[in-house]
């Protein structure tokens, strides 16, 4: 049995999905978790403590509606980047590389939730770029 060029080795295939799967599981994860740290801050602007010398200081509510947004693109990134095309991985990557930035300049409202997404998005940078299906 002979391989085309264009298909490369089965097991190749199937890591090549198995990786760009996981890379849009763990977006939809931080997507999710930004979705839910924008409502959070939207709905209770008690809960975030904020230093008063930050350099970057907005009001907890504006925050609050950068991370929905950021959140709800992230979503959609990873629902279309289930379906394997170019343009979604474009894509993810450069809404994980804004969900980092967004996430660092939260860094003093809620530092742990913040260093956790910017992991997420680092792994699914890292995923996302490596990946190449066509790589023999």
């Amino acid at each position: 049995m002979t391989e085309s060029p264009i298909t490369g080795h089965p097991v190749r295939q199937g890591v090549a999905a198995g990786v760009s799967i996981g890379a849009a599981v763990l977006l939809l994860t931080a997507g999710v978790l930004s979705l839910l740290e924008g409502i959070a801050a939207v709905a209770k602007d008690d809960l975030f403590v904020a230093g008063p010398s930050y350099i970057y200081r907005m009001d907890i509510t504006s925050w609050g509606w950068i991370h929905i947004l950021v959140g709800a693109l992230l979503i959609i990134s990873a629902i279309a980047l289930m379906t394997g095309a170019l343009w979604a991985r474009i894509t993810a990557i450069g809404l994980a590389a804004l969900s980092i930035i967004s996430n660092f300049l939260w860094l003093p409202y809620y530092p742990l939730w913040s260093i956790l997404i910017i992991a997420l998005d680092i792994v699914v940078i890292w995923a996302l770029a490596t990946w190449n299906p066509d790589k023999r």
